[in-house]
């Protein structure tokens, strides 16, 4: 049953009605479509971004590797090449030393100390000694009757200077010893080298001397004396004297 106060409308109006509808419903889709499509955008956008940061992020770590074994090449260079400078200033000390150390053999060698001979060669040292004290014993010992014998022997043993000293004091001591009947017997007591070459010797006697007079007793004197030898034929031959 229908009122009679409610007006009902004929086929086509609600035919239009319904169309109508229908419009208003898509339009409310299509205004909901955008939406949707602006969400999907926004959301493609993030993923976006996203990816970016983390393309990014593997970026910048990919570049700070290469920076940190970039750093790390660099730094062992150097150090490579204060290994190689040390290694070079090592050798250089090293040469510089071995050639001060050459220098200063060389400069021992050549010194006074090395060319003394007393100081290196024993038997040299031994046979000069022996030469020298022969010699001093024999021409500082006479008796009254051996003074011709004494100056012969002092022929062999004297040379130079040393010979004329000798010769100018033991005519005086010749003449004393035929009066007195002086007996004089020198002994080497020791002797010392203090420089020796292959032909020169230079050396430090003491000597003890013994006088014997006629009717006296017998004195004993010591005496000191600086000797220059030189070595000729074969032998070592006094040729200076000095009294210390």
């Amino acid at each position: 049953m229908v009122s009679t106060g409610e007006r009902v409308g004929t086929p086509d109006e609600r035919v239009g009605n319904r169309d109508a509808d229908v419009d208003d419903g898509g339009a409310a889709g299509a205004d909901a479509a955008p939406e949707n499509a602006s969400d999907a955008t926004g959301e493609a956008d993030e993923a976006d971004e996203a990816k970016g940061s983390d393309e990014t992020g593997r970026t910048d770590d990919a570049r700070g590797r290469d920076g940190a074994e970039g750093t790390d090449g660099a730094t062992r260079s150097v150090h490579r090449r204060i290994l190689a400078g040390a290694a070079v200033l090592l050798t250089v000390a090293l040469l510089a030393a071995g050639a001060g150390l050459f220098v200063k053999a060389r400069q021992l060698r050549d010194t006074p100390a090395t060319d003394n001979l007393a100081l290196t060669d024993s038997a040299a040292t031994t046979r000069v000694i022996g030469d020298v004290s022969n010699a001093l014993g024999t021409v500082f010992s006479y008796g009254p009757r051996e003074t011709d014998a004494t100056k012969e022997s002092a022929k062999r043993y004297l040379d130079g200077k040393a010979l004329q000293q000798y010769a100018a004091l033991f005519g005086q001591v010749e003449k004393q010893a035929r009066e007195q009947e002086l007996t004089l017997t020198t002994h080497v007591v020791r002797a010392g080298v203090t420089r020796l070459t292959g032909t020169g010797a230079h050396l430090l006697v003491f000597l003890d001397q013994v006088y014997e007079r006629r009717g006296r007793a017998a004195t004993t004197a010591a005496a000191q004396l600086s000797v220059t030898a030189e070595l000729r034929g074969g032998h070592w031959r006094i040729v200076d004297i000095a009294a210390r």
